[in-house]
């Protein structure tokens, strides 16, 4: 997404970048790995893989795509990357889906 972009201008937002925010949902465990997310106020590291019924690389493979998406943010903590909401690009998917 463009970075000048904000929910309220969602005019410079392409058809693009909503498909691509939707591919990134569009697993059930992804959605599920996104609602974990929202609740939290800091980022998460190892919980993701105790909170699903998933193995560890599945989970893996489903933060890589949504964080590549930028719908997450990763961050390494020593050997482990630690995920949290983008809450910018959250509002901007919350916006293109209101305006369609």
């Amino acid at each position: 997404m463009n970075d000048y972009c904000t929910p309220e201008n969602v005019c410079c937002a392409t058809d693009a970048d909503l498909a691509r925010l939707a591919k990134a949902l569009g697993h059930p465990a992804r959605v599920a790995i996104l609602r974990l997310l929202i609740t939290r106020t800091e980022c998460v590291c190892g919980e993701i893989v105790h909170e699903l019924p998933l193995a560890q690389s599945t989970i893996s493979q489903h933060l890589k795509m949504m964080k590549e998406s930028g719908l997450i943010q990763g961050e390494v903590d020593g050997p482990r990357i630690c995920y949290c909401v983008n809450r910018a690009v959250l509002a901007q998917l919350k916006a293109l889906i209101a305006a369609l």
